[in-house]
């Protein structure tokens, strides 16, 4: 195993550790490691969305200025310092991610794929996800994903409403989506559409419009999420009118749920709906408390070793990322995570999934014994908030519904 050499902490940046201090003696006994998958942000966007909180940046002057050459050096330069961490592990999932990677050309993810191809161990068959906004794309570039080595797209459809798009702060009209979603579909086996609702003046009828638009082209995967306004973005600061009450929010998602479900759609995750064969292996993998690493500006990477789980960030403003990566070391956050924190973040995701999880898989990931939550898991059955036997533990209808204050049973003490 190959080490990488300590280099001396700037102010604002954890060291750069030889792989050995993350496999030195500690608290957890993980036998076994989980399956690796591999985040890449990109993180510009035409304009920033009042609803963003993800890390994206306003492209100024134009897409033709955006430092496509370097930020991808930049990328190949943070993935081999990483490599020491992940050596000998398969990366089971690719997902592109942003911001609005199909700013990039297909010539520029085609040098980043094969990059990462030729320095990590792909699964045969490896899912690749790009994500793409309607607004961004030209005919025949989704095409052009496809022969980089794109797999599966994701676009950012939201909805079809011209009204709710301006709402929304989209930079593209419901046509574009229209004519987005149908280059996806002739272009690839797999895809998904993303979705909002309980957008500011919505009704149910104008939501089952969007829903029903979108299941007129037979999406494999359909992500729906209601919107929320976050921290720190335009819309908290101004918080938009006409936001649906909760009780007709309640309503949309029932009628979203009745639509996929004739449609031959499963929900099996909370904001995720798929046919058969189509659910999205990366994040599956995010919600089985799987393993990733981030590269790309403000990426985050979760890590196990035989003793600990490490959670990394990335340094968050593009330039200074791309500075940082190509000296050796973008890292702005390298923590352990404590183990009384380790049963939460497990059930924070694991209870996302329709089918829940196995109690085993608990202990393999997190190197915990089930007494761990036991205390949890009987209040949620008692609430009728879950069902279990012996090895497994499923969110009942109810759980789904108060998906949240199911997953806070589990906080640390």
């Amino acid at each position: 195993m190959t080490s990488v050499p300590i280099q001396p902490a700037t102010p604002d940046a954890p060291p750069l550790r030889d792989v050995q201090h993350y496999l030195r003696p500690g608290l957890l006994q993980l036998t076994s490691l989980p399956p690796l998958s591999l985040y890449v942000h990109i993180p510009w966007c035409l304009r920033k969305c009042p609803y963003c909180d993800f890390n994206s940046h306003a492209v100024r002057g134009g897409a033709s200025e955006l430092p496509v050459r370097r930020y991808v050096d930049a990328l190949v330069a943070d993935l081999e310092s990483a490599l020491p961490l992940i050596w000998g592990r398969t990366v089971h999932s690719i997902f592109i991610g942003g911001g609005t990677p199909s700013l990039f050309d297909p010539e520029a993810i085609d040098q980043l794929l094969a990059a990462l191809r030729a320095r990590v161990l792909l699964e045969p068959g490896c899912e690749i996800t790009l994500e793409a906004n309607p607004g961004t794309f030209e005919r025949e570039r989704f095409r052009g994903y496809r022969s980089a080595g794109v797999t599966r797209l994701s676009i950012g459809v939201q909805s079809f409403n011209d009204a709710h798009l301006a709402a929304l702060g989209r930079v593209h009209d419901g046509a574009q989506a229209l004519a987005a979603v149908q280059e996806a579909a002739q272009a690839f086996d797999t895809f998904n559409l993303d979705l909002m609702y309980a957008l500011p003046g919505q009704t149910l009828a104008q939501l089952e419009r969007d829903v029903r638009t979108a299941l007129d082209h037979a999406p494999p995967h359909l992500s729906v999420y209601h919107l929320t306004i976050e921290p720190n973005t335009f819309f908290a600061k101004s918080p938009p009118p006409g936001l649906p009450e909760d009780d007709d929010a309640y309503a949309m998602l029932d009628r979203i749920t009745e639509l996929t479900g004739a449609a031959q759609m499963r929900r099996y995750e909370v904001s995720a709906y798929a046919r058969a064969g189509h659910e999205s292996q990366h994040n599956r993998n995010y919600w089985q408390f799987g393993d990733y690493l981030g590269v790309g500006a403000g990426a985050h990477s979760k890590l196990s070793f035989a003793h600990r789980i490490v959670r990394q960030v990335r340094f968050r403003e593009p330039g200074l990322y791309m500075d940082r990566a190509l000296a050796g070391n973008a890292l702005a956050q390298d923590e352990e995570v404590r183990r009384g924190e380790l049963p939460f973040e497990f059930m924070l995701n694991a209870l996302r999934l329709k089918e829940g999880f196995a109690l085993a898989d608990f202990t393999a990931r997190t190197g915990l014994a089930v007494t761990a939550i036991a205390r949890g898991l009987t209040q949620a059955e008692e609430r009728g908030l879950i069902e279990r036997d012996m090895e497994h533990v499923r969110p009942t209808e109810r759980g789904f519904d108060f998906l949240s204050d199911l997953q806070a049973l589990f906080l640390p003490d």
